[in-house]
C-alpha cells in the first residue's frame, strides 16, 4: 500500500436530509477523528475495533457541533485499502460543513475529485476498469446501464482482459523460448510457430466477440441521442409527449410554438434514450424562432438517430423537401404522423427511406412499432450480455489497437517471418490490453480519468 496523507470529503449529496456521511481515509484517519469526536461511553476511539461503530458528538474545541455515529474500517479491508472512518452526521448544508471543517482543522485535507477511488486503484484493491465503473454506477440512468456498471465493477471485464493477456503472454513465452534455446544452425521447432498461431487466433476471436457489442455497450452506458425534426406543426411535440407519457411540450395548432430545444430521457427496455424535441425547421423572419431553427440543425448533426416527422394528412411542401435533403446519409426513421386523418402525402417523395413508421401521436398509434424499430437499428432487436462488457470508449479504442496488432502478428507468423520481429506486435497488443486495466498507463491519463469523478468518490 502506498504512503498517502489523510483526506476527507462529504460523500453524500449536499442538501437537506436525515443523514450525511463524511469519509476520512488515510494512515491517521482514526487519530484525526479522535481529536474532534467524544464517545458517549467516554472510551478512546484509538482502540476501536475494525467494522464497529461508536455513538457520540463532534466538537470544535469546546463548541458542540453535532451528534454523530462513526464507523471504522481498518485497511486494507476498506474501500481505499487504507484506514477509513465514516462520520454519520445530520444532513443539511451548515451542519455537514461544520463537521467537515472540524476534521480539516484536526489535520486532514479536502480530497480531490475521485481521490478515494483513485487510492483504491493505486493501492491495488481494484483495477482501472473497475474504478471507472464506480462513476458509471453513480451516473446510471436505467437498470440495464446499472447492470453493465455492476458487472464491470465486480471485475467481469477484467477477467476477460486477463484471459486475453494470457494468450499474448503465452505467445511471448513461446517466442522467448525459441529465441533463447535455438542455436544459430538449428531450425526452430515447427510446433512453436503452430502454437503461436493457435494462441493468436484464440485471442483474436475473443477480442472480436468483445468488440462486436462495444457500440451497443456505449449506448447502454452513455444513452442514445435521438432528435425529433421536421417542419413546424407536424406533431413533433405531440410525439415527444406520447413517448414521455406526459405533457412536457406545448402543443397547439399554431406553427412555430416550439422555439427552443427540449431534452428528456426515456427508458427504452433498459436503454437510456435522450429525446430532443427541436424547433420546426423552416425559413422565418422571427429572430427568436430563427435561433431555434439553427439549434435544430445543430442537433440534427449531433444525434445518433433522427426521427423525421412528416404530416401525412398534408401534401409535401418545400420545407419537407429541404429537410429530406438535410438528413440524407444519416441514420433516420421517417415518421408519417396523423394517420388517423385523411392521407394526402404523395409517397413518391419518400421512397428512398428504408425505415418508415406510420403513427398517430395524438391517438398513440404505432409507438410500440417505433420503439421496436429503434431497438432493431441499434441492437438487432435484442441486447446481448456481450453488449454490457465493453461500454467505455477508452476501453474500445484500446481493444481495437490490441486486435490490430494481434492480427498483424498472426499474418506475419503465417508468412513464416522471424518470431523475434513478430514479438514487437504481440508486445504492442499486450500494452493496449494493459491500458484497460491500468497495468500500464501514463499518470496524466490516470489523473484525467479520476478528475471527472465527484469529490466524495
Amino acid at each position: 500500500m502506498r504512503d498517502f496523507d489523510t483526506i476527507c470529503a462529504i460523500a453524500t449529496p449536499i442538501g437537506e436530509g436525515g443523514i450525511a456521511i463524511i469519509r476520512v481515509s488515510g494512515e491517521n484517519a482514526l487519530e484525526i477523528v479522535s481529536k474532534v469526536f467524544r464517545a458517549k461511553s467516554g472510551t478512546d476511539i484509538k482502540n476501536m475495533k475494525s467494522y464497529t461503530m461508536k455513538y457520540g458528538h463532534i466538537y470544535d474545541g469546546d463548541d458542540l457541533i453535532d451528534e454523530v455515529i462513526i464507523s471504522y474500517m481498518k485497511g486494507p479491508r476498506s474501500f481505499t485499502a487504507e484506514d477509513v472512518v465514516e462520520i454519520n452526521c445530520h444532513g443539511g448544508v451548515v451542519s455537514t460543513n461544520k463537521v467537515l471543517e472540524s476534521i480539516i482543522k484536526a489535520g486532514a485535507r479536502i480530497a480531490e475529485p475521485g481521490e478515494f477511488t483513485k487510492r483504491a486503484f493505486l493501492n491495488g484493491r481494484i483495477d482501472l476498469s473497475q474504478a471507472e465503473a464506480v462513476m458509471d454506477l453513480i451516473r446510471a440512468k436505467t437498470d440495464l446501464s446499472m447492470k453493465s456498471a455492476l458487472m464491470q465493477s465486480s471485475g467481469y471485464l477484467s477477467r476477460h482482459i486477463n484471459k486475453l493477456r494470457e494468450y499474448m503472454l503465452n505467445v511471448m513465452a513461446l517466442v522467448e523460448f525459441a529465441v533463447d534455446f535455438t542455436e544459430d544452425d538449428e531450425e526452430i521447432d515447427p510446433s512453436i510457430p503452430k502454437n503461436v498461431e493457435k494462441s493468436l487466433k484464440s485471442g483474436i476471436e475473443e477480442m472480436e466477440v468483445l468488440l462486436k457489442g462495444a457500440d451497443a455497450g456505449k449506448i447502454i452506458r452513455e444513452g442514445l441521442s435521438l432528435a425529433i425534426v421536421g417542419k413546424p406543426n407536424v406533431g413533433k411535440s405531440s410525439l415527444l409527449n406520447a413517448l414521455l407519457r406526459e405533457k412536457r411540450a406545448i402543443v397547439t395548432d399554431i406553427a412555430g410554438t416550439t422555439r427552443d430545444i427540449i431534452e428528456e430521457y426515456i427508458n427504452l427496455d433498459g436503454v437510456p434514450v435522450k429525446i430532443i424535441d427541436t424547433a420546426g425547421i423552416r425559413e422565418t423572419e422571427d429572430v427568436v424562432e430563427k435561433i431555434g431553427v439553427e439549434r435544430s440543425r445543430e442537433k440534427l448533426e449531433e444525434a445518433d438517430l433522427i426521427l423525421l416527422v412528416m404530416d401525412s394528412s398534408r401534401e409535401i411542401s418545400e420545407d419537407d423537401k429541404e429537410i429530406i435533403e438535410q438528413v440524407k446519409g444519416k441514420k433516420t426513421v421517417l415518421i408519417l404522423n396523423k394517420i388517423d386523418l385523411e392521407q394526402k402525402l404523395d409517397e413518391k417523395y419518400i421512397k428512398d427511406f428504408e425505415n418508415i413508421i406510420r403513427i398517430s401521436a395524438k391517438e398513440e398509434i404505432g409507438l410500440d412499432e417505433l420503439k421496436q424499430n429503434i431497438k432493431d437499428l441499434f441492437f438487432s432487436g435484442a441486447i446481448e450480455t456481450e453488449s454490457l462488457i465493453i461500454s467505455n470508449s477508452r476501453h474500445k479504442q484500446a481493444l481495437i489497437r490490441a486486435l490490430e496488432n494481434a492480427e498483424e502478428a498472426l499474418v506475419r507468423v503465417q508468412r513464416n517471418e522471424y518470431l523475434d520481429l513478430i514479438s514487437i506486435y504481440v508486445m504492442s497488443s499486450l500494452k493496449a490490453l494493459n491500458e484497460i486495466t491500468g497495468n500500464e498507463l501514463e499518470e496524466d491519463l490516470v489523473n484525467k480519468i479520476f478528475g471527472d469523478f465527484c469529490v466524495g468518490k
